[in-house]
């Protein structure tokens, strides 16, 4: 019979390799992914926000929804944002959690709004995160949708936290 001879082993492992090794590749692309906003909004760059997003991607805060690619690059020129930028600010993204599911997957973090003040720093605002991700062609994991909660003891920002942490893709 075809297809029933022995198994090569060798194969077996190869393709097991090739697959942890895809899964690392993935992981550290999403990591960039996410260590790569604070750097973009604090900069001011509207191209390099745009970039993480895919082109109907959601950003979603307690008080607006971002619905575009590009209506999360124009965070960049607004005036409450512009506001925490001018005297110097610091938006830090804590390692994030990964689920992934093929050529999609969900990161759960941390972020922190750190504002200079003058004579120091200090925290203005601690949220949860949640990125749902999609592998786009080319290989590219893109943001489809991020969440936001500001961490205020509310049960919206524990269940996003809990989310990432159960695995829920």
């Amino acid at each position: 019979m075809i297809g029933t001879g022995p198994v090569d082993p060798t194969n077996e492992r190869l393709t097991a390799l090739e697959h942890r090794l895809r899964e690392m590749e993935d992981w550290h692309a999403i990591y960039q992914l996410v260590a790569s906003y604070g750097p973009a909004v604090d900069g001011l760059s509207r191209e390099g926000l745009e970039a993480l997003w895919s082109a109907d991607g959601t950003y979603e805060t307690e008080h607006h929804v971002f619905e575009s690619a590009v209506e999360v690059g124009a965070i960049v020129d607004d005036p409450m944002h512009l506001g925490f930028v001018e005297p110097g600010c610091a938006h830090v993204m804590s390692l994030p959690l990964i689920t992934l599911a093929g050529d999609v997957a969900v990161a759960t973090n941390y972020s922190r709004v750190y504002v200079c003040t003058g004579d120091g720093w200090r925290v203005a605002r601690v949220a949860s995160n949640r990125w749902e991700l999609s592998r786009e062609d080319g290989g590219c994991w893109k943001v489809v949708r991020r969440i936001n909660r500001l961490m205020n003891g509310s049960e919206a920002s524990r269940s996003l936290l809990l989310s990432g942490v159960i695995g829920q893709p």
